[in-house]
């Protein structure tokens, strides 16, 4: 699978979608079944500035890029249902059909919270190439909840477009009580795979302006390939047999007390 960082410009629909599909056209070169791009990544990541674009012309879009190059692609756009607006993700398969569509439940921060509606259901779970994959957005892969849900349910692959701003440390001069965005990346996904025993591919955009660290994250917690702060495509190879055997070193799915916690 394959994994996008890059620049998106703010409303510059045409571009940032030209460049989903030159990355596209190189990830199929390389043997990737699927690229997940960045939250957002088509009109560029600004809540009160895209909220009102054409999610559905953008959606055509990515199917029509999906089917051009031969690749599976998850993408990110703005979905209209009646009077409220979401961030949704979505899965096209390989030959530009929409397989799933996940409303992000979790809105991170006043922008986007004053401009999109969260989405109040579970991501479906989807067979792929011998994996079961759900979708999440973002700050949804911050709270366990969401990637447990995920993974009792049976998924062992998360694809997350992702927009995390560069924020810095905030909260005091002793770095062990400061708070960095970079952390998400490098400590909370990994935990988040760790703990599941699942594949996480995250999505993000680059600096300046946002933390980059895109990773795939093994069901080991370790990070099969991850970018630095500039635009990179990862890829890396996963393997259905791998989440089983995961989950019989690390047995938290199984042992967990059901019993005490709701």
């Amino acid at each position: 699978m394959a994994v996008l960082q890059a620049v998106a410009g703010i409303n510059a629909v045409t571009e940032n979608l030209e460049k989903i599909a030159m990355f596209a056209q190189r990830a199929a070169r390389e043997g990737a079944d699927l690229l997940v791009t960045p939250e957002l990544f088509a009109t560029g990541y600004a809540p009160a500035l895209v909220k009102h674009s054409d999610g559905e012309a953008i959606r055509a879009e990515l199917a029509r890029i999906a089917r051009q190059h031969g690749i599976a692609l998850v993408g990110s756009s703005v979905e209209a249902a009646g009077s409220d607006l979401h961030i949704c993700a979505s899965l096209f398969d390989d030959r530009g059909s929409e397989l799933t569509r996940y409303r992000k439940a979790h809105l991170f921060g006043p922008d986007e919270k004053a401009a999109f509606a969260p989405g109040d259901e579970l991501p479906e779970l989807v067979p792929f190439r011998g994996l079961t994959l759900a979708l999440g957005l973002c700050y949804d892969i911050e709270f366990p909840e969401y990637a447990r849900s995920a993974a009792v349910r049976g998924a062992d692959l998360l694809c997350i477009p992702t927009a995390v701003p560069t924020t810095g440390d905030v909260g005091g001069a002793t770095p062990r009580l400061c708070y960095n965005a970079e952390r998400i990346s490098t400590m909370m996904v990994p935990v988040r795979a760790l703990e599941n025993g699942v594949y996480i591919a995250y999505a993000n955009h680059t600096a300046p302006g946002f933390t980059g660290l895109s990773c795939i994250a093994s069901p080991y917690g370790t990070f099969l390939d991850a970018a630095g702060d500039g635009e990179e495509l990862l890829i890396a190879e996963i393997d259905e047999a791998e989440v089983r055997r995961a989950r019989k070193i690390n047995t938290y799915l199984d042992c967990v007390r059901t019993d005490l916690y709701a």
